[in-house]
């Protein structure tokens, strides 16, 4: 911890700096150790900063740069508000009635040595110091107000903290100083900046803005707001960059090439936070470099002022500045106050006195170091213009204003408790040991003559509220900060900004809010493709993946949303147009009658079955006749009425699906087919029979009767029915949504249910046409007339041909694809069994009778 030992080797720098200044300076020129003093009962001490280092460029032959003190108008607003406020205390006479209050003002700054110096010449009273010796005739001090740094105040912190001495600071809040074991006496009048970095996020998040840029000083204050804003940037989607620190070093020996090669200029973002405050290294580059900057929409803090560094009469590049200040009541009675401030009435005031110098033109006597009484009188703080002096209380000055108010309730409670009124009176004097103020200030609460209430304790101050400016910077000088938003932790999340747009003036200009994006947003149907290491805000856009969308509406449509930063799968029922922008409804298809294949199909299986049908008549009239005989009549009808129904299940297949029909499909087909090829096996095996038992010296006609071929079509055709059993008692056929075999389509089909049953009776179905396809072939050879034996091998050859080539293309088509190569299997394989059999027969029933005869037949197998 510092103490009045470890601060000895400033004593040493600091009296050689005043030897050398008493031999190379005027006698009137600025000293930083200068101090004014007002009597009263009680007296508060102020540190404030009230001089800057300003910098001048000379030019001769090389460039250098000169680097002076000077007063600043701006922070002299807190010495006003000090003014007004014990003003106010004096003349109230309900608060420390009978009592005044003074005050002594001391520079803070611009250096570490030169604050130690002011604090330890106010400590010891003389000016030739001695550590840890008083040598005050009276002390009447009761509370130290520093700020509005948080170094002046921690440095000075440190040695009142010895002394349990009250000290209250004007500047942001520092975490740092709230530790009650190392700083048991420092009261902070500022609340807690943790909800600067959400109410900043959330007004860029408002305005869409995704590509920023961070300026800040090289301090611990904006390290530990960076902290806060970079987390909060990345929930939000926002990326950074750049992050510029600017060094009080680096910022002195930086040249034009510097800043034309800084992030500020090169990088694209055109939104930039800024923090830190006017006083800082920040506030001095932001003041020799401002000519040169880029046009940029900044965002920033009241504790940095624009209004220092801003040109005249042009519009420029802080136009359209969006600041953050924290919400405080308006004090209605301080700009008639300031209005009357001048030398004249504060003649002991040597920083007002200087002040008039520089903006009035009043040289200062070189005896005195004041101002003369003509010169006293002329001019006014209002005739300023808005870039020197703004005649609204700041944030700080009004700090400053509460703090007066604090100490001097706080003291009032003393003295209406009477507390040790034997020690508080001494000489008709009140005196108070400043230590015991410190259990009031902890606890202290009071409303302001502005209306606001006030508390020191941090833990009373749990909501942030922050108003919204909009700095306006018109031609000739007309500047003005509107209140365009507010942000409050008070309300819910996404209700804690309001913003009135319409107010905002953006320095392009336009009315139209600027944009700031590493990557512009994708047209509608692209979607955004990110690449590592990159930037998320940075990103190329290609088109959405087939039946993927995105249109930028992120408006709910149906039962999904739909949003630019990505494609959004359209649902089942439907389909994404070739833009990618819309999803339209799929078109609900099946193998209609009203369809041409569909049409086609029908009228082919209707004309088919009429043949086989006219075909049947024609057997049923000629049954007598040899060539009817010869082929087993009875055979010959069951497989004529079968392939009936082969050609009539086509029709099971064409028009809308629904559970009877697709049960109905595979069983009707599955039955028929089995009912037809057992038939022709039958039939083989009765042809190969009758020419056996027809051979010379062999009578087979018992075994004929016995082998019974026409047993053959019922047991083949109940297995088929015992597999189907199976099928429909286990996983049966079902109606079935198709929606990705074709485009923009939904083909209503029937699902196989299980596709083992199905592939078990399309098996069993061609093992047997398998058979019977090789039986017939080892008879092919038999002698007869017609050659029956050989119309059936090529009967089956076909029926086997179509179904074994129907399998893989079936297997690898989908969709409707799938029906029509069944219906046309089912029609061809049909049109081979009635074609090969039956239309040599009726060739011979109707155009060649005369062969139809049995002395004819027998002549042709004698012969043969």
């Amino acid at each position: 911890m510092l103490t009045m030992y470890t601060l000895i080797p400033y004593f040493l720098t600091l009296t050689l700096a005043m030897l050398l200044c008493n031999l190379v300076l005027p006698k009137c020129s600025i000293s930083l150790t200068e101090n004014v003093y007002k009597e009263g009962d009680m007296v508060l001490n102020f540190f404030l900063p009230l001089y800057v280092y300003q910098t001048s460029q000379h030019t001769e032959g090389a460039e250098s740069t000169h680097i002076y003190p000077r007063i600043s108008l701006n922070n002299y607003q807190f010495v006003m508000a000090l003014l007004f406020a014990t003003e106010e205390i004096n003349k109230n006479s309900l608060l420390l009635p009978n009592m005044s209050l003074g005050y002594s003002i001391y520079i803070a700054g611009p250096t570490q040595k030169d604050t130690v110096h002011n604090l330890l010449t106010w400590l010891t009273g003389q000016e030739n110091f001695l550590p840890n010796y008083n040598c005050k005739k009276e002390e009447k001090s009761v509370a130290a107000i520093t700020g509005q740094t948080w170094e002046i105040s921690l440095l000075i912190g440190t040695v009142l903290g010895l002394y349990k001495y009250p000290q209250l600071t004007i500047g942001p809040f520092e975490p740092k100083m709230n530790d009650p074991v190392k700083f048991p006496s420092l009261y902070q009048m500022a609340t807690k900046e943790s909800s600067l970095a959400l109410g900043m996020v959330s007004l860029i998040v408002h305005f869409r803005w995704n590509w920023v840029g961070l300026i800040t000083s090289d301090d611990d204050k904006a390290v530990h707001f960076v902290s806060d804003l970079i987390p909060e940037l990345e929930r939000n989607t926002v990326c950074v960059a750049f992050i510029e620190m600017i060094s009080v070093t680096h910022m002195f020996f930086m040249n034009v090439n510097d800043v034309y090669n800084s992030p500020i200029v090169r990088k694209s973002a055109k939104v930039i936070i800024i923090y830190g405050d006017s006083d800082s290294s920040l506030g001095v580059f932001f003041r020799r470099w401002e000519h040169i900057l880029p046009w940029r929409i900044w965002v920033t803090t009241s504790q940095w002022e624009v209004t220092t560094a801003m040109r005249h009469f042009m519009l420029d590049s802080f136009h359209g500045t969006l600041i953050f200040s924290q919400h405080h009541g308006e004090i209605i009675t301080f700009k008639d106050f300031v209005k009357t401030v001048t030398p004249a009435k504060y003649s002991n005031d040597i920083f007002l006195a200087r002040l008039w110098e520089i903006y009035f033109d009043c040289a200062l006597s070189n005896g005195t170091c004041k101002s003369s009484k003509n010169c006293s009188s002329r001019g006014s703080l209002e005739w300023l213009p808005w870039y020197h002096f703004d005649m609204a209380m700041s944030p700080v000055s009004y700090h400053v204003y509460n703090a007066v108010y604090a100490v001097a309730h706080s003291l009032h409670k003393i003295v209406m408790q009477q507390i040790d009124m034997e020690e508080m009176r001494n000489g008709g004097r009140m005196k108070i040991s400043p230590w015991k103020l410190n259990p009031i200030l902890k606890n202290i609460q009071f409303t302001n003559p502005g209306g606001d209430a006030v508390t020191l304790n941090p833990s009373e101050k749990l909501h942030e509220d922050y108003d919204i400016l909009n700095f306006w910077n018109f031609p000739q000088g007309l500047g003005y900060k509107e209140k365009v938003g507010t942000f409050s932790t008070y309300f819910p999340p996404g209700q804690q900004l309001s913003l009135s747009e319409d107010r905002i003036q953006w320095n392009t200009g336009d009315e139209q809010i600027p944009t700031s994006v590493c990557s512009e947003n994708c047209s509608p149907g692209f979607r955004k493709s990110f690449h590592e290491g990159k930037y998320a805000c940075c990103f190329e856009c290609s088109l959405c993946p087939e039946n993927e969308i995105s249109n930028g509406t992120g408006k709910c449509m149906h039962a999904w949303k739909m949003y630019i930063d990505d494609c959004v799968k359209c649902p089942e029922d439907h389909y994404a147009n070739t833009v990618r922008t819309h999803c339209l409804r799929k078109a609900v298809i099946f193998l209609t009658y009203k369809n041409s294949l569909g049409m086609t199909f029908s009228g082919i299986a209707l004309c088919l079955s009429l043949l086989t049908t006219l075909v049947l008549g024609i057997f049923v009239k000629h049954q007598k006749t040899p060539v009817v005989k010869a082929n087993n009549i009875t055979f010959s009808y069951i497989l004529l009425i079968s392939l009936i129904f082969c050609f009539l299940c086509s029709f099971l297949f064409i028009g809308e699906p629904n559970t009877p029909i697709c049960i109905l499909q595979q069983t009707v087909f599955g039955i028929v087919f089995t009912v037809a090829v057992s038939t022709v096996l039958a039939k083989t095996i009765t042809v190969v029979l009758a020419f056996k038992i027809s051979s010379p010296g062999r009578r087979m006609k018992g075994l004929l009767i016995l082998l019974a071929p026409k047993f053959i079509i019922l047991i083949c055709t109940l297995i088929q029915i015992f597999f189907c059993g199976i099928w429909l008692g286990t996983s049966p056929p079902f109606v079935d949504k198709d929606s990705k075999s074709e485009h923009g389509k939904i083909i209503i089909l029937c699902n196989k249910g299980s596709v083992t049953a199905f592939y078990c009776v399309l098996g069993y179905l061609g093992s047997l046409s398998i058979v019977t396809f090789t039986v017939a072939f080892l008879a092919r050879n038999l002698p007869d007339m017609f050659n029956e034996a050989k119309f059936l091998t090529f009967s089956m050859l076909i029926f086997c041909s179509v179904w074994i080539t129907f399998l893989p293309v079936y297997h690898s088509s989908k969709g409707r694809i799938m029906v029509v190569l069944e219906v046309l299997s089912i029609l061809t394989s049909s049109t081979g069994l009635l074609g090969c059999i039956f239309f040599p027969k009726c060739y011979i029933i109707l155009l060649r009778p005369d062969r139809n005869s049995l002395k004819v037949m027998k002549d042709n197998i004698l012969w043969k």
